[in-house]
């Protein structure tokens, strides 16, 4: 894994951090909707927050297929790769 990755990664976990609360252990697996209960609305403002912190658009489309930490890593470092 690449430090990109990594980096995306931590600041990733700090937002659901606060979403979900510090008592919550967050890891590339963790279920975003079943194990963090993020339900819509705290998903756009989870985005909203990913976008302005990184510098980029998360197409809503592309959410359909992320379930885990590490999917929503994964997707921010694609589209931060792709610019």
């Amino acid at each position: 894994m690449s430090n990109d990755y990594n980096d995306i990664l931590q600041k990733l976990c700090h937002h659901l951090r606060q979403l979900a609360g510090p008592e919550v252990e967050i890891t590339p697996q963790t279920d975003l909707i079943n194990q963090l209960a993020i339900d819509s609305v705290k998903l756009l403002n989870l985005i909203m927050e990913i976008e302005d912190e990184f510098d980029i658009s998360v197409p809503i489309n592309a959410l359909t297929d992320v379930q885990t930490v590490h999917e929503l890593t994964n997707l921010i470092h694609q589209i931060k790769s792709a610019k």
